[in-house]
């Protein structure tokens, strides 16, 4: 008999349970721990199931089954895949990441031939809340390499320096104990409580899950430099008004400052939901270099919680209408190109 997805469920919420108490679990106890919405009835019958299939065992005339030899290599088994998968994870998201800043780099050129203003165009980024995954593996005896996977499916890499090389039951351990422990968790429900108790677990080795909670915790909050790709700035001088040299100079260093492009942009994506169109006109705009300008920005998405700002830049004279036409249409297009690949 092969294990559905029900039994699968309980079978990892007994390990987990067992892994993080070391006693014997109940059905009452997956009933809560599990999203199942099951009654304690049904779990028994399943866990009979699995014990049955020789999943787990009952240690004890008691109620609580702990996880057997068998139940421990279907875990161990399914945190290999997860390996596996991010290994494949990461070599899509690279060939997509160069494909992708390709075509924002044209999106911004052609923008500029079509509007004849200066443009500006963020690559997309991803709210990131919580955690999906943790994989470590040995670089050599001296270094460790932690990958930590964030919602949105971003990969953040990480190399940890070691005092001395590990075992691969070691280091089986502690991928376990970590998963185990910190998947589907935001970095506000990682408490010093939890962290106490990892460390504990860890032993000698509890340095390293510091480490790696250190690095969850700045993978989750991280604030990357905000990739912006720019084109037309040289537009700038077909205005009279913007073609005075003080000006013109003060735009075009504004253009390449980047952290100021970025606090434009990224507040323009946290205004009302970060959905719609905005238009900033003269002293209204954040930036104080585009002061004597109009700025006008859209947001545009790619599924999955990734978004990014495009920013058409002209004199207060500009074709709004031309401009709020031309962003709707990129913004459909980008939209339609990520649902086409």
């Amino acid at each position: 008999m092969e294990l559905d997805e029900r039994k699968k469920t309980i079978l990892q919420a007994v390990i987990r349970n067992y892994l993080e108490t070391g006693e014997p679990v109940g059905s009452r106890t997956i009933s809560k721990y599990t999203d199942l919405n099951l009654s304690s009835a049904t779990i028994r019958n399943e866990m009979a199931d699995l014990e049955e299939m020789g999943y787990i065992l009952q240690p004890h005339t008691s109620a609580g089954r702990i996880p057997s030899d068998k139940g421990y290599r279907f875990y161990v088994d399914a945190l290999m895949q997860k390996e596996r998968q991010v290994s494949e994870m990461q070599e899509l998201l690279v060939e997509r990441q160069e494909k992708m800043e390709t075509m924002l780099k044209q999106v911004a050129k052609v923008l500029a031939a079509n509007t004849q203003y200066a443009t500006m165009i963020s690559a997309p980024t991803v709210k990131r809340n919580k955690l999906k995954f943790i994989q470590l593996s040995r670089v050599d005896a001296n270094q460790l390499l932690a990958v930590i996977v964030i919602e949105g499916n971003i990969i953040k890499n990480n190399i940890l320096p070691l005092k001395e090389e590990l075992t691969d039951e070691t280091l089986l351990k502690l991928n376990i104990l970590l998963n185990t422990n910190l998947n589907g968790l935001s970095i506000d429900e990682i408490n010093l409580g939890m962290i106490a108790v990892m460390k504990q677990q860890a032993g000698v080795h509890s340095d390293i899950v510091g480490e790696v909670i250190d690095a969850v915790g700045e993978a989750i909050r991280a604030d990357e430099d905000l990739e912006i790709y720019t084109s037309g700035t040289n537009n700038i001088f077909r205005y009279p008004e913007l073609a005075d040299q003080q000006k013109a100079s003060e735009l075009i260093n504004t253009f390449e400052e980047k952290q100021l492009l970025g606090e434009l942009l990224q507040e323009n994506q946290e205004d009302e939901g970060g959905t719609g169109i905005q238009i900033y006109i003269g002293e209204e705009a954040p930036v104080r270099g585009m002061k004597d300008c109009s700025v006008v920005t859209a947001t545009y998405e790619l599924g999955g919680g990734m978004k990014g700002t495009i920013g058409i830049v002209g004199p207060k004279r500009m074709d709004y209408d031309k401009v709020v036409d031309t962003l709707r249409t990129i913004q459909s297009q980008l939209d339609e190109l990520y649902r086409d690949e």
